[in-house]
């Protein structure tokens, strides 16, 4: 086994067993006060010191990547289709073949950068998928295009699998979904910013160069200068990270020994990652990752065209994406920060496919024109309910995975498979049914109804399954309870309780 995969028998043993995150840290009872005490503020410390050092650095990556793959709504809105010559129906073929790719390779990847580390790997993608689009500016008919969209699926495919892989192996249980939130609200901000830089870069007047290219131009450029920095500032893993002392590099594999992973650090097998496989609870999980990822591809893809239904022209529109997209991602920390406070998962995530479902179906039924005011304020909705349950969904079943190479194996098929909607949300959103797409609201409507009703019954097993064990022991626990070091085999575990 590697020196990283030790147990380090040397530090006091007393520290927290609560997964909850630096905002509700208590010192746990002792006969030595003080001792802990020190515990307790070294652990604060140790938790701040990385929000600032890998939370800014991560979300920017995340916001590069979330521009990257999600411009061509914005350059659709300036004359993409007419400049390249698209045909009809090759806009939306565009759109889905990034997702073949990002499906196939998302595994392989996500095996590669557990194997080589988050850290070096998440850089190098971030360095391909921007070249990819710096590329896009140059192209010149929609073969060129299907090239550049097709590497760019395959650079993002392991990107967010392994962020969240890469988060668990620095934050407790309890903290994890908060950071994730934050990381993951850069996604949100990205569609709002991107919809502003469209505004601006669209006002561009150049005989030359069509506007949209310019967009392909400063996104990609950003994206790469930005990767170089990242490979070589981004920490190897909590124990080994360099900024912090050695006394704080034994308590960051404490924390992640008691209260995330099994085996700090275990080198991944791959027999035994796909052991994962064998609970039923995973299918349950993809069920509800295959519910999520239309809605989030239907607002990521097309929130410009469902709010050029207002009736507004193509600058006003990408601006008028702005603010639900930035709504979205404050609704996203906040039930994110709530679902940490509560230590449960479950019905935050249903909340989110109800809202989801609610204003896809208000912007179906209602007389657009008439109820301007009514009509955007769906919009909103529609990117409440979109953001949250994909960080909560991630964060709840890694939550229930102690095993590393397992959590990273369900992680890298569900998060791809999500993405792998956007095959369904590409072709409902059809030039045909423009500009109302009635049918495709609706389609996306009915995901979050079930992804709402798929999320409740395994919340409700998992209680169930909870107080049963209970009733074994004799005794009643929370997952919280029970250190990660006791839960490789998952629910096989005697001492196992879901992490509702």
């Amino acid at each position: 086994m590697s020196a990283g995969a030790l147990k380090v028998s040397s530090l006091d043993s007393s520290l927290s067993k609560q997964s909850s995150g630096d905002l509700e840290l208590t010192p746990p009872p002792s006969k030595e006060p003080q001792d802990h005490l020190q515990t307790f503020e070294h652990e604060k410390r140790l938790v701040l010191k990385f929000d600032v050092r890998i939370l800014p650095v991560l979300a920017l990556m995340y916001l590069a990547n979330a521009l990257d793959k999600g411009n061509l709504g914005n350059a659709k809105t300036n004359g993409m289709e007419k400049d390249l010559h698209f045909k009809d129906g090759q806009y939306n073929t565009i759109l889905s073949v990034f997702f073949v790719p990002y499906v196939i390779f998302s595994a392989p990847v996500a095996f590669v950068g557990k194997r080589y580390g988050p850290s070096r790997v998440l850089p190098v993608l971030m360095f391909i998928f921007g070249s990819m689009t710096l590329i896009s500016a140059s192209v010149k008919n929609f073969g060129g295009m299907m090239a550049t969209r097709w590497i760019l699926g395959m650079a993002e495919s392991g990107f967010f699998p392994l962020v969240i892989y890469y988060l668990t192996t620095f934050y407790r249980r309890g903290e994890l979904a908060r950071r994730l939130a934050i990381f993951y609200a850069a996604s949100n901000i990205a569609n709002a910013f991107s919809g502003l830089l469209a505004f601006g870069v669209f006002h561009i007047k150049d005989s030359k160069i069509p506007a949209w290219r310019y967009l392909f131009i400063i996104e990609g450029s950003a994206t790469v200068f930005f990767s170089v920095f990242a490979f070589f500032y981004l920490p190897k893993s909590a124990s080994e990270a360099t900024f912090l002392t050695e006394e704080e590099r034994k308590i960051a594999f404490q924390r992640i020994q008691q209260d995330s992973s099994s085996i700090v650090n275990e080198p991944f097998v791959l027999k035994d990652a796909l052991k994962i496989f064998t609970f039923p609870a995973a299918y349950a999980w993809l069920g509800i990752e295959i519910c999520l990822g239309v809605p989030i591809q239907s607002v990521a893809l097309f929130l410009p065209q469902i709010i050029a239904r207002l009736g507004y022209g193509t600058i006003k529109t990408n601006l008028y994406t702005v603010a639900p997209n930035c709504v979205g991602a404050v609704f996203l920390l906040l039930l994110a920060f709530s679902s940490d406070y509560a230590r449960i998962r479950f019905p935050f995530i249903a909340l989110g496919f109800l809202l989801t479902f609610i204003g896809f179906i208000i912007y179906a039924t209602i007389d657009v024109q008439k109820q301007l005011h009514v009509a955007y304020f769906a919009c909103f909705m529609m990117t409440w309910g979109t953001s949250a349950p994909s960080v909560l969904l991630s964060t709840w079943y890694n939550n229930n995975i102690a095993h590393e190479g397992r959590r990273i194996a369900l992680t890298s098929l569900g998060v791809p498979l999500a993405n792998l909607m956007g095959l369904v949300s590409s072709n409902i959103f059809r030039n045909e049914d423009a500009p109302k797409y009635i049918p495709a609201l609706i389609t996306t409507a009915a995901f979050g109804a079930a992804g709402a009703g798929i999320t409740l019954l395994l919340g409700a097993y998992m209680v169930f399954d909870n107080r049963r064990r209970d009733a074994r022991e004799g005794v009643v626990k929370r997952a919280t309870d029970v250190s990660t070091e006791k839960l490789r085999e998952g629910p096989q575990a005697p001492e196992f309780r879901w992490f509702l």
